[in-house]
């Protein structure tokens, strides 16, 4: 049963009906796979001008499986559940330390080394015609599709370090002459396999089918740079997400309407080439379900694939792990996740849900385009499109053009959305009968205690406070959200405020003038009543000062990708400049740290920054 989520700015997002003990999830042991899907483009779901996919399968090490570390010694040892908890909210393409030195200590590949997996294209049915013009793929999982997008002579726009680092790839690849053609897909590989991804969505609430673009699977740099400069952002975070390896030009101009009024204009076609365990996503499954009986096999065989490759773990739980929960509702109403994988599947893609959606509220990020078509299944941020992050402290804010009408994707309604979008996912696993309804029921169940749980966790790190306080953070959103306070550097200054309840009256907002600004006398006694019970409550923890301000800094960051930093960096790149792009990438990989001498990036946006097509955008790519 859905249940309603509260909007208001206590944050109170889940009802207290969804107040179950906590479930240990399963530890999470990917496969050593990493899928590339090239973004060339606004993706149809219904036709197959999908962004083009293939899979690196990654070389087995005799120190680590590929770059996942979390790794079992055996399959009935139980770890913690802080260990899960952290496993799951971590969980992202990256490196931990020594993943990293023995990364180094491996030799590096050239292009032409990387091994392709090609199970998706293996294992599940595919679409029988190869001609490749826009049409409905039936009774599919993906058609084989060749690079279509045009280049001449394509241009190495920037590249991450760190994903090449993910894939073994060797730095000096980036200086080959060829690596623009063969990125831009002018120039394959041989062994690779690409293929674009069948997939449908609600869209803005409705089921899209009819929400056709006929798109013509071309991407704009302006597009692709707020895409993979997003990725790198993210992970950076500590935000799950999928990654992105680098930007090519095609040296061809793209038509686009930026706002759909009629005013298209000619911008440089440009790809990203993004990197994920997998980008199978809620529409994945859905557009099957829509079809009927006919195609549900296919809902159950890509269950089973998902299952088998990326939730391994799964498929291995026995009887003995007793996972049977109540609903609360009496006998009859025992969940056995252990009798059921697909309801243990679901309870895990709910759970990782819940807890990316809680890490973008802890960072102020709104999505934007939150459609069933853009949520992963591994819980990871996907599809950069119009996103923002809060500059001024609003829950209605929306970065979404498309989304002004009623706000369907602003801020506040993320957590909402995503119960939401679990709900037609649940949907869609019952109508292939690999879900009952109260399994369904106890899915979204978990979703709500898993976010709030989180939710709640990150909020009290925040404010570097020992327990949860509903009372003090819901005062502090409220005058936040009055006030229009800057979110990300509030946050950052509050570390410097002193648990000290000797300070006299006058000198309590000081550290907080530079994000207090131009504020009444009423409101000036607000923030200082809001002050005082804060310093309480750290007086309250027994820490000291200074180790309370390293833990906040470590969970506030100084550096956001603000949307007028992107455009900055896409104003230069439009001109052929990258250095600025390149920049912007750098002081994003140290988002936590003071970076002296880039403090301009963590300036308040300019007046200029609140023109169409910078603070607010469109779907349009």
């Amino acid at each position: 049963m859905l249940s309603h989520l509260s909007h208001s700015l206590s944050f109170s997002p889940l009802s207290q009906a969804l107040s179950l003990s906590a479930f240990s999830p399963i530890l999470f042991t990917p496969p050593p796979k990493l899928l590339f899907s090239f973004k060339l483009g606004t993706d149809n779901p219904f036709l197959r001008r999908t962004p083009l996919q293939f899979i690196l399968s990654k070389r087995r090490s005799s120190t680590s499986d590929a770059v996942f570390a979390m790794e079992t010694s055996s399959k009935e040892q139980t770890p913690s559940v802080e260990h899960l908890t952290e496993g799951l909210k971590h969980h992202k393409l990256a490196h931990d330390k020594n993943d990293i030195h023995n990364s180094d200590s491996r030799r590096k590949l050239n292009l032409e080394e990387l091994n392709w997996d090609h199970s998706f294209v293996r294992e599940l049915p595919g679409d029988p015609r190869s001609h490749n013009i826009p049409r409905q793929v039936l009774h599919a999982c993906y058609s084989k599709v060749l690079p279509s997008a045009e280049a001449d002579n394509p241009q190495l726009v920037a590249w991450s370090d760190s994903v090449a680092e993910l894939l073994d790839l060797d730095p000096k690849e980036f200086e080959r002459t060829d690596f623009a053609l063969i990125l831009s897909g002018a120039s394959p590989l041989v062994g690779i396999l690409p293929y674009a991804q069948c997939y449908g969505g609600h869209q803005f609430g409705m089921w899209g089918w009819s929400a056709s673009r006929f798109a013509d699977g071309l991407a704009v740099l302006r597009s692709s740079i707020r895409e993979f400069l997003c990725s790198e952002a993210m992970h950076s975070l500590g935000i799950p997400t999928t990654r992105a390896l680098c930007i090519v030009t095609t040296g061809k101009y793209v038509v686009r309407d930026m706002f759909y009024d009629g005013n298209a204009k000619e911008e440089p076609g440009a790809i990203v080439c993004r990197v994920a365990q997998s980008f199978l996503r809620f529409g994945s499954f859905q557009i099957h379900a829509s079809r009927g009986k006919e195609d549900l096999d296919i809902v159950r065989a890509l269950a089973d694939y998902a299952v088998r490759h990326h939730f391994l773990h799964i498929d291995n739980i026995s009887k003995s792990e007793s996972l049977s929960f109540s609903t609360g509702n009496g006998d009859q109403s025992i969940v056995d996740l252990t009798s059921n994988k697909y309801a243990a599947w679901a309870v895990e893609v709910a759970e990782r849900t819940a807890s990316l959606i809680a890490s973008w509220q802890g960072v102020g990020f709104t999505h934007g385009v939150l459609n069933t078509d853009n949520m992963s299944i591994l819980g990871l941020t996907i599809d950069y499109g119009p996103f923002g992050f809060l500059d001024a402290f609003d829950p209605s804010y929306t970065p979404n053009t498309t989304d002004l009408p009623g706000r369907r994707y602003c801020f506040a309604n993320q957590p909402d959305i995503g119960l939401w979008n679990i709900a037609q996912f649940c949907a869609t696993l019952q109508a292939a009968e690999l879900i009952d309804e109260k399994e369904a029921n106890y899915v979204m169940e978990r979703y709500g205690t898993k976010f709030m749980d989180d939710y709640q966790a990150i909020m009290t790190r925040k404010l570097g406070l020992a327990k949860y306080n509903k009372e003090l953070i819901s005062k502090l959103l409220n005058n936040m959200a009055v006030d229009k306070v800057d979110y990300t550097n509030f946050f950052r200054l509050l570390s410097n405020i002193k648990a000290d309840p000797s300070l006299p009256e006058a000198e309590l907002l000081i550290p907080l003038k530079a994000v207090l600004l131009d504020i009444g006398k009423e409101r000036k006694e607000a923030w200082t009543g809001w002050v005082k019970s804060y310093i309480q409550e750290l007086e309250a923890t027994g820490i000291s000062d200074e180790q309370r301000k390293v833990s906040m800094n470590s969970v506030n960051p100084k550096y956001v990708l603000r949307n007028y930093l992107c455009q900055s960096a896409i104003d230069a790149a439009e001109q052929g400049d990258f250095g600025e792009l390149r920049m912007l990438l750098k002081v994003m990989e140290r988002p936590y740290d003071e970076q002296p001498g880039m403090e301009k990036y963590a300036r308040l946006p300019p007046a200029w920054a609140y023109r169409p097509g910078v603070c607010m955008l469109s779907c349009s790519s």
